[in-house]
């Protein structure tokens, strides 16, 4: 009976406790607002294809189960389109005109993996270089919107789903200013 109680306890503690730690969210201060006159440009990397997630289906075996049992809605989703988040750019470029900049919409997608490294490194600068954006396109600061994954999300415990599958939406957005790429 100890055993048993033991087991479940520890099945308990495992299930209700997670090992992904979140990223620090950074407010976008107040300054970014200042200089009215500012020429801002909003890039965007390339949007994903949608597709399925199953985050804590960690081992092979794990993951081909939930494949598996989420194959109907792999294939569903992987005919949807996504291009409808194109559209953030041209909002972001809305919203920002109403602060007072000038918000210019960079059309191509921003290739991150093709940029250089940034020269200096630390919290809150950009891990890129961007400052050749500055010439290129006449514009003091770049909002980066970075797409990481589009479609449904189904969490498991093993082999155990622990939720339905959600719609989600993973990415980045961040402001660098490009007279000194922070």
């Amino acid at each position: 009976m100890k055993f048993a109680f033991g087991a479940a306890l520890l099945a308990a503690a495992f299930l209700t406790t997670g090992c992904a730690s979140r990223q620090a969210l950074v407010p976008l201060s107040d300054s970014a607002f200042d200089a009215p006159a500012a020429r801002v440009g909003i890039a965007m990397t390339g949007i994903p294809k949608p597709d399925t997630f199953f985050p804590g289906a960690d081992c092979l075996l794990c993951y081909a189960t939930a494949s598996l049992a989420n194959k109907s809605l792999t294939n569903y989703t992987q005919t949807l389109s996504a291009d409808d988040l194109g559209k953030i750019k041209q909002d972001m470029a809305k919203a920002l005109t109403k602060k007072g900049m000038e918000a210019k919409v960079i059309d191509q997608p921003i290739a991150l993996e093709s940029l250089p490294d940034a020269k200096q490194s630390g919290t809150n600068i950009a891990k890129k270089d961007f400052t050749s954006y500055r010439s290129i396109h006449n514009i003091d600061k770049l909002v980066v919107i970075q797409m990481i994954s589009v479609g449904y999300t189904r969490t498991y415990a093993s082999y155990f789903p622990t939720s339905e599958p959600k719609a989600s939406t993973n990415g980045l957005g961040y402001m660098v200013d490009l007279k000194s790429n922070v």
